[in-house]
């Protein structure tokens, strides 16, 4: 069996920047076995595979290890995909996953993605949070993730987490911010439990950041970057229960899966 497969970096706006992404397109679904064993062998943070379904498309994604509920750069990825390489004329396009009904549209900064919002509320046990990242005091809170705010970018750039303590925190992953100079807000977002020590853009915590620094800043639109050594941006719009998510994609490679 032969698949088509796409590697891109998502949230970015040259090569190498951004958060990678394979995408694989099947005409019906593979074994869970099977389609968990690529996401390994590809070993980026997201593999997304997608089925067509009606007026839309079925998504799921997979880190090297698990199935996740929610991706943010691999739904971006998988949008472009069918823009640009499968010949998708609408203007919109709607994703059916485990977190509900995602559409994406085209816009002028990129590819624009409605995802549904996540308020956080305050982390009454929060010192085995602050140990784990290493940071002395912040503003914890939790939806999915927990979320660390603090108060200078500088300590977000620094950050050195202790990888096995993050492992035995509640929550998918744990995701440091701080508001920007160049950016409104800045941030970095570690998941080991999900296989991923740090990841570059993760389109999905920001569904939980822009709530959150919406209010702080008194602000519906937001300029954000993410990352460590690699980084990525993106544009988040507040909508009360929904979050829009803005980013361009740039092309890598372009492949073949033989198995």
């Amino acid at each position: 069996m032969k698949l088509d497969l796409f590697h891109l970096d998502a949230f970015a706006r040259r090569p190498f920047e951004g958060n990678p992404a394979a995408v694989c397109p099947l005409d019906e679904w593979l074994d869970d076995v099977v389609m968990q064993a690529i996401a390994s062998e590809n070993n980026l943070s997201e593999t997304a595979f997608f089925v067509r379904e009606g007026e839309g498309c079925r998504l799921r994604w997979f880190t090297p290890s698990v199935e996740v509920d929610l991706c943010g750069h691999a739904t971006l990825a998988s949008a472009w995909v069918l823009f640009h390489e499968m010949g998708e004329r609408r203007e919109m396009l709607r994703f059916f996953t485990r977190s509900g009904e995602l559409r994406v549209s085209r816009a002028d900064e990129g590819l624009a993605m409605d995802f549904p919002a996540k308020q956080s509320e305050p982390m009454a046990d929060s010192e085995a949070v602050l140990a784990a990242v290493g940071v002395a005091n912040a503003d914890v809170r939790i939806t999915d993730d927990i979320l660390v705010a603090v108060d200078d970018e500088a300590i977000v750039a620094a950050l050195k987490p202790d990888m096995h303590a993050l492992k035995a925190l509640p929550g998918r992953g744990v995701v440091v911010t701080a508001p920007g100079h160049e950016f409104d807000i800045v941030s970095r977002w570690f998941g080991p439990k999900a296989g991923v020590d740090e990841d570059p853009v993760t389109g999905s915590a920001h569904t939980s950041l822009a709530p959150y620094w919406s209010e702080r800043l008194g602000k519906r639109r937001l300029s954000a970057q993410q990352g460590g050594l690699r980084k990525g941006e993106l544009v988040c719009e507040e909508q009360g229960d929904r979050v829009i998510l803005t980013g361009q994609v740039v092309p890598y490679l372009r492949g073949t899966i033989t198995i």
